[in-house]
């Protein structure tokens, strides 16, 4: 990690972002709100995990009443076209990034990003030694039974990263996440 000014306008300010889903303009507004004091440039590097199919498949059809199962015939997993869902997850996966990394953009930052396959906070760890980042964010949907266990990403984040860490809930503003509106906090 170089020990530059980030005040004297040389160089850049990496910061690594793990988002769930695509970042809305308010999402990206607060990101970007961040860092306007950063007189380096400051260049986002968007990390998108690609959704599972065999996870998606399995979450819906767990959706399914028991009950409806127990009574109806055997479902037959071959009548699911695997390859199809797979395609699909990465074209929404794709879709999710160009919509955050244009979000970012409308706010006049530097952002650029990819779709990953690997485990979320191993391609985070990854992707922060690879762009010497300075400090990482994750916007994630509210998680709360993986927070209290401390096995949601943030907190693997913190174990295994020497940068800060900050984990923003996606499509909320920053007063809702803080307890002054009606978001998770707030509850």
């Amino acid at each position: 990690m170089t020990e530059d000014s980030i005040h004297d306008g040389h160089g850049t300010y990496d910061v690594v972002l793990l988002v769930e889903q695509a970042m809305s303009a308010t999402d990206a507004a607060q990101v970007h709100s961040l860092h306007e004091e950063i007189s380096d440039q400051v260049v986002y590097h968007v990390l998108l995990p690609l959704e599972d199919a065999a996870a998606r498949i399995e979450s819906s059809l767990g959706t399914l009443g028991a009950g409806d199962l127990m009574a109806s015939p055997g479902l037959a997993l071959g009548d699911i076209d695997i390859e199809s869902v797979r395609r699909e997850c990465q074209e929404r996966s794709e879709s999710d990034l160009e919509a955050t990394l244009g979000a970012l953009r409308q706010t006049g930052a530097q952002a650029q990003g990819s779709v990953t396959t690997a485990p979320p906070v191993d391609a985070l760890v990854e992707k922060v030694s690879e762009v010497d980042a300075r400090e990482t964010i994750i916007l994630t949907r509210p998680h709360v039974v993986a927070e209290f266990f401390h096995v949601d990403w943030t907190s693997r984040a913190r174990r295994k990263l020497g940068v800060p860490v900050l984990h923003l809930i996606e499509h909320e503003t920053f007063d809702e996440q803080s307890g002054g509106g009606e978001g998770v906090s707030g509850l």
